[in-house]
């Protein structure tokens, strides 16, 4: 099962990176990334790095590291060392 959900949110985030133009024309202009990532291009490539994120998190997630960082970010809120 996990080697499924990996596999649908690898394309998922593919997508994304891919058709972020389309993203771009049907969600329009992020001004935060416009304004930080670079004139005219900055929204198109915050879509293009969503996607390489959602990627990520799940290629972490087949491997089993994603566990790890979610305990390592959690761990001092919890009170343990």
């Amino acid at each position: 099962m996990r080697y499924i959900v990996t596999i649908i949110g690898v394309a998922i985030g593919a997508l994304i990176v891919v058709k972020s133009e389309k993203l771009y024309n049907i969600f329009g202009a992020i001004p935060w990334a416009e304004q930080h990532l670079g004139a005219e291009g900055g929204s198109r490539l915050f879509y293009k790095l969503i996607g390489l994120a959602i990627i990520f998190i799940f290629l972490f997630y087949v491997s089993g590291f994603l566990q790890d960082i979610v305990i390592f970010i959690f761990r001092p809120l919890f009170g343990g060392r």
